[in-house]
């Protein structure tokens, strides 16, 4: 049986090193930690080889008296704690006094330092823990940490490095979290002599968080500021839209530190429920504020995980701060536009203003010679030679180019309007009109060529205002005193004001156009009613109004997705179905209202897949799902023929900020500036 023995202090040392530093990205992060907690305003990170070979850290700090810097290299000694008692609000980033130690332990380790009391500086060398000489030596105020060969004298470490490309990576991570967690120091990073990082120090967020991540995803990204009576939440969080395929764009910062938690991401993601795609998570930098004792942070050797005295608060307090901000933004995507021009037409008189497209993304072409780059799925074919243009006119990505044909001689006649939006509804009632002619017209003689739903012989509306569904009957609702006009009365309280936006049509049956100043808004109408939908029926408490069939629907599914129905029946009972066993097949006795009776058999499929992967772990994520699915069935669909009121309706609940995103998070509308619009037209 072997003895019990104590270890050599250099094993011991080596042991202990290996908690504290695993890679050069665990020694940038120890070494700027101290440097802020020096007071540093600006911080030099430079390394080369991914900082296996070479790391340096500079800084302008307060600096390391002559006589304490051998002392500060041994194991446990610290400048930041004096008694027990200090380890109950500990306010700095380091604490434990083994950051230098260990690192010295493996590697060789030079530092030059000077305080503002000193006229020159100290200069000593470390080598795997053997202290050097030491000497003065010029130096500016602040300190300097140059660390080579890291674990040069522990090869078993060593082998599992990686490669200089994923080792200087995982630097350029750790400055770029401490940059994040403070923006009042200005941070440098420098590999193998090139700057690839700065930020500007000047103590806003704002600009640390632009100079790290990029302007792309910094224009995502919306102000965070909710406080309470203990604790406060700041920062930035990136909208539903710009949510990304990997958590790797999540900052969290107790007090100043970063921090892995999951209870922070996980009431983070709860904000965003029901508005982001799956697959998808928001990216953020946080920063929780709070009482120094709430926080123990001695729980890890690497100090990246936290316990916090009251979970629930923080988490409610992160909740809700996310939550505030995505409610309180009200913007809308961009269209991407990109410029292009093709030649003209042959014919001049071959494109009339209301045939011209404007796409919502083109790519550059060159003007001379009409050459096309392939851009698209084949190659283009280079058009017929054509006589010079004069001008030019926008054309959809990646469509194949033919010169029409030239437009058959016609008599003259007034031009046509420059739009034409037809709202046809199978079911929409027909309008009051006033002449018996009018009145015994078929439904189709009521598509107008212009913006109006209304009969030819109606005058015609004003192009600013909305159209608004007809007034219910007179026997439907209480009579009333008649209320002065709106031209005499604008004052009135119940009178409703006219909108600042105009319903300008739709197209393709799926898209709305929405005019609002200098605006275009294009508004996926299902996208948005089954938001709507989902509101509403979540807002009921899942309780939506049921009809019993006349004769049930029989469905057929896959024996799983079958047993998946039968075991939860009460869970559909609850969403208005009832369902029971016949034979092989499942009979729909009860559906909802907002199901149609074709859509039951697709629906109750949904349902069973959404069962089979999310009933059985989180009953209330099953319901959120079970909705979207009778959300999204019961909205309209692209490609339908939508009366005006129905339209004007989706419109009105976008544009007022109801409804943002739909369930599944995707965008319900987008922007298009006139600016942004001229220029495809070379106006601006």
């Amino acid at each position: 049986m072997p003895t019990i023995q104590v270890l050599d202090s250099h094993v011991a040392d080596l042991i202990a090193a290996g908690e504290v530093v695993e890679r050069p990205a665990s020694v940038a992060k120890e070494l700027m930690e101290n440097a802020i907690d020096a007071g540093a305003g600006a911080i030099t990170v430079e390394i080369a080889h991914g900082g296996m070979t070479y790391l340096r850290v500079t800084d302008d700090g307060k600096g390391i008296p002559a006589d304490e810097v051998k002392t500060a290299f041994l194991r446990h000694a610290t400048s930041k704690l004096r008694t027990e008692y200090d380890l109950e609000a500990i306010g700095t980033l380091g604490f434990r006094g083994e950051a230098l130690a260990a690192i010295a332990a493996v590697s060789r380790v030079e530092i030059l330092t000077r305080t503002a009391e000193a006229e020159l500086g100290t200069s000593l060398s470390l080598e795997g823990g053997v202290y050097g000489p030491v000497e003065e030596a010029g130096c500016p105020l602040g300190t300097t940490m140059v660390v080579r060969d890291l674990f040069f004298n522990t090869p078993a470490r060593l082998k599992f490095m990686k490669k200089d490309a994923a080792e200087g990576a995982a630097v350029f991570a750790t400055v770029q979290r401490l940059a994040l967690s403070h923006p009042e120091v200005s941070v440098k990073f420098i590999r193998d002599g090139k700057q690839e990082m700065l930020t500007p120090g000047d103590g806003q967020l704002q600009s640390a968080v632009y100079a790290v991540l990029g302007r792309e995803l910094a224009l995502g990204f919306r102000p965070v500021k909710a406080s309470g009576e203990e604790m406060t939440v700041s920062g930035f969080v990136s909208l539903p839209a710009c949510c990304r395929g990997s958590r790797n764009w999540q900052f969290f910062f107790v007090n100043g530190r970063q921090v892995k938690s999951k209870l922070m991401m996980a009431a983070l993601e709860e904000a965003y429920k029901n508005q982001k795609m799956v697959g998808r998570f928001p990216g953020c930098v946080l920063h929780l504020e709070t009482k120094l004792n709430a926080v123990d942070v001695n729980v890890h050797p690497a100090k990246t995980e936290v316990k916090f005295g009251n979970e629930r608060q923080v988490f409610s307090a992160v909740y809700h701060a996310v939550l505030s901000a995505l409610e309180a933004d009200r913007s809308h995507p961009k269209a991407e536009l990109r410029n292009e021009v093709i030649p003209a037409f042959k014919a001049a008189d071959s494109v009339t203003p209301h045939q011209t497209q404007i796409p919502l993304s083109l790519h550059k072409e060159e003007a001379n010679g009409g050459k096309i780059p392939s851009g698209g799925s084949g190659a283009v074919q280079k058009p017929a030679p054509a006589p010079a243009p004069a001008a030019g006119v926008a054309r959809v990505r990646d469509s194949a180019y033919e010169p029409p044909k030239p437009a058959p001689s016609r008599p003259s006649a007034p031009p046509e309007p420059p739009h034409s939006f037809s709202y046809v509804h199978p079911i929409a009632p027909r309008p009051a009109v006033s002449t018996p002619a009018a009145k015994a017209a078929p439904t189709e003689e009521l598509v107008h060529k212009n913006s109006a739903f209304v009969d030819k012989s109606a005058p015609a509306p004003q192009p600013v205002v909305p159209i608004h569904p007809a007034p219910a009957p007179a026997a439907e609702v209480p009579a009333a005193p008649p209320a002065p006009s709106v031209e005499h009365a604008p004052e009135m309280p119940l009178l409703e004001p006219t909108p600042t936006w105009r319903l300008a049509g739709e197209v393709f049956n799926t898209y709305i156009l929405v005019e609002q100043g200098d605006t275009v808004f294009l508004i996926d109408k299902h996208a948005a009613h089954e938001r709507m939908n989902f509101d509403r029926m979540k807002a009921a408490g899942y309780d939506p109004m049921a009809q019993s069939l006349l004769s049930p629907v029989l469905c057929r599914l896959d024996p799983s997705a079958r047993q998946a129905l039968l075991d939860h029946q009460a869970l559909l009972e609850e969403f208005g179905f009832e369902v029971d066993e016949l034979g092989q097949d499942l009979a729909v006795r009860q559906a909802p209202f907002d199901v149609a009776v074709e859509d039951i058999p697709a629906t109750l499929e949904d349902l069973a897949q959404k069962l089979l992967t999310t009933g059985k772990a989180d009953p209330a994520a099953a319901r959120d799902e079970l909705l979207h699915t009778m959300a999204c069935k019961a909205a309209i669909k692209g490609g339908w023929k939508t009366s005006p009121q129905e339209l004007e309706r989706v419109a009105k609940a976008v544009m007022d900020g109801t409804v943002k995103y739909c369930p599944h998070g995707r965008p319900v509308a987008i922007e298009l500036t006139r600016k942004e619009l001229e220029k495809q037209f070379k106006r601006a």
